[in-house]
């Protein structure tokens, strides 16, 4: 009785181990499948992790997955073996296998699902990670392109403003050039108002030159005719004059002449030289009074001497002041009087011996008289 109880106490685990294993390999089976794509929701970040795992990563994961493959292939060997085991074991280790068996895949499940909590965690770090990085690149890339941007609008400012400073400074340049260009032809044109006024004033001079020399010409013209009708008037009067005084000299000399010729010719009757020679010296004197013009407001003491000396045929030789009256104009009549009463041609009448007496002797001037 108390064996027959003891195969329904071994008849009843084993069958509850079998069930065990049975549903534990179905478990198996069923989770472990699910094991691999555990992290299905990080698909996306596993695709967009392909690029930050290294290969050293990639060849741990290959290894854990042979380990794993192994490790399923393993479990599904000792499931079987398990299995025939526990039916060719039947009564005697179908316990004690079924709850080693049990506590394995219990073990392995949890090391398997810790280990692909961890994997999980791993990765999901690394796509965090990831991500953070890419983040922060592309915030980094954000902030150098917009600092990039910034430059170039800051160059692209710059430029603007040096292309408008520089359009500034060619309009000033142009205005400064402008203003340069007004002024030289302001001052071109004051230039040439200046030159115009001044030729004007040349002009103006020069016309003012030659109407004044044209008035001077004619001034000197009117002083020329006046001079060549005073000189004609002189020449006129002194042609009269001449006339005049070579008639009266004729005359003179006719009258000496006769005078001479009744002197000699009472000399010759009175035979008395020294008549002779007092009437040619008072003819002398009769024909230089004729001639003597006295100045007009003289002394009546002035006396000049006059030296008289004449030629062969009664020419004047020469007529000089012996005596000076102190009048200028007193002595120079007395000359005069002299040279315009001569020649005395009534000496040649005289003889040989007289003429020599003659022909040098003194006249005495004074207002009165002629000694």
């Amino acid at each position: 009785m108390a064996k027959q109880n003891r195969r329904v106490g071994y008849g009843l685990p084993v069958v509850l181990a079998i069930a065990v294993h049975v549903v534990a390999l179905l478990l198996t089976m069923l989770r472990l499948p699910d094991s691999e794509p555990t992290p299905s929701s990080s698909s996306v970040v596993q695709a967009t992790l392909v690029s930050d795992v290294t290969a050293t990563d990639q060849a741990q994961y290959a290894q854990e997955a042979r380990a794993r493959a192994a490790q399923r292939q393993a479990e599904e060997a000792a499931q079987q073996a398990a299995e025939q085991q526990a039916q060719e074991a039947a009564q005697q280790a179908a316990e004690q296998q079924a709850q080693e068996e049990a506590q394995q895949q219990a073990a392995q499940r949890q090391a398997a699902a810790e280990q692909a909590q961890a994997e999980s965690e791993r990765r999901q770090q690394a796509a965090q990670q990831a991500a953070a990085e890419r983040a922060e690149a592309e915030e980094q890339q954000k902030a150098a392109e917009a600092a990039r941007q910034a430059e170039r609008e800051k160059q692209q400012a710059e430029a603007e403003a040096e292309k408008q400073r520089q359009v500034e400074q060619a309009k000033k340049q142009a205005e400064a050039e402008a203003e340069k260009k007004r002024q030289a032809e302001e001052a071109k044109k004051k230039a040439e108002a200046e030159a115009e006024k001044k030729r004007q004033a040349e002009e103006a001079k020069k016309q003012a030159e030659a109407e004044a020399e044209k008035k001077r010409q004619a001034e000197e013209a009117k002083k020329k005719a006046e001079a060549e009708a005073e000189k004609k008037r002189q020449a006129a009067e002194a042609k009269k004059k001449a006339a005049a005084e070579a008639a009266a000299k004729e005359a003179a000399a006719k009258a000496l002449s006769d005078s001479i010729a009744n002197e000699q010719e009472r000399i010759a009757n009175a035979e008395q030289s020294n008549q002779a020679s007092n009437s040619f010296i008072n003819l002398v004197k009769r024909a230089v009074e004729d001639r003597w013009h006295l100045p007009a407001n003289v002394d009546n003491g002035l006396v000049a001497q006059v030296r008289v000396r004449l030629g062969p045929s009664g020419e004047l030789l020469a007529a000089s002041i012996t005596r000076s009256s102190g009048n200028p104009s007193f002595d120079r009549s007395a000359t005069q009087a002299v040279e315009a009463a001569a020649p005395f041609r009534e000496l040649q009448q005289l003889d040989a011996g007289l003429q020599r007496r003659f022909r040098d002797f003194n006249l005495k001037f004074t207002p009165g008289d002629i000694q």
